[in-house]
């Protein structure tokens, strides 16, 4: 019963973690737009993304709009979107994404990662070749015609149309499009009134590699470890 109880706790600790990393992330985008586009979402689609995405993980409305208002005085932090290159151990490709107020913090901090699990930290455009950007809209389902949607965003960028789920296991249709066809996409799901979940950009892997579970495992504990620093947006890999 106590062990029953102890990984009870440590599951819903975890949960607790990610869904502050989920804030952590959302205020920063929040941030970003508001000082790049101002704070009117009418006039400003990297915030009305941002906004779109607090919605999708529940956070708070009286947090959201602190974010906007912290990000809208003076004083306000600034954030540098910056893209650190690697490898994890047995040879999988990482890119690592963070917004930082200080870069030398965060420089060493992912290399002291990196360095920890037995990983290398690589330079500028040593695994960046292996990944392709794209947009990334998650929708609901409910009531799309698949086949009609796919032909009718071909012409909008559309790279493909994928099945999805959220963390909730919650079915969600993926639509992905090259990052210059990012605003267009985003135009034409707007237009078309969908009910879009979340919208953010990501690098995609061009080619898989698999490994055995015990090798994935390590490549896993260097990934968690970035994820779970402050300064770390996204992590991206090429394991399968």
């Amino acid at each position: 019963m106590g062990r029953a109880f102890e990984k009870r706790k440590s599951t819903i600790f975890a949960r607790m973690d990610r869904v502050g990393k989920q804030f952590t992330k959302i205020g920063k985008d929040i941030a970003i737009a508001v000082k790049a586009g101002g704070p009117n979402p009418e006039g400003n689609p990297a915030l009305r993304r941002a906004l779109q995405n607090a919605r999708a993980v529940n956070m708070p409305k009286e947090r959201v709009e602190n974010a906007i208002k912290k990000a809208s005085g003076q004083g306000a932090a600034s954030y540098d979107i910056v893209v650190y290159e690697g490898y994890a151990p047995h040879g999988i490709a990482l890119l690592v994404e963070a917004a930082t107020d200080n870069v030398t913090r965060t420089v060493a901090n992912v290399r002291h990662h990196f360095k920890q699990h037995d990983g290398n930290m690589g330079t500028s455009g040593s695994v960046a070749f292996m990944f392709q950007r794209q947009g990334v809209f998650r929708l609901d389902p409910a009531g799309i015609d698949r086949d009609e949607l796919e032909l009718d965003l071909i012409d909008h960028g559309l790279v493909a149309l994928e099945d999805g789920e959220t963390d909730k296991g919650d079915k969600v249709l993926v639509v992905r499009c090259g990052f210059t066809d990012f605003g267009a996409m985003q135009t034409a799901l707007e237009a078309r009134k969908l009910a879009v979940i979340s919208t953010e950009s990501e690098y995609v892997a061009q080619t898989l590699t698999e490994l055995p579970d015990d090798q994935a495992d390590e490549v896993m504990e260097l990934i968690a470890a970035l994820e779970g620093d402050d300064d770390v947006q996204n992590v991206y890999s090429n394991l399968a």
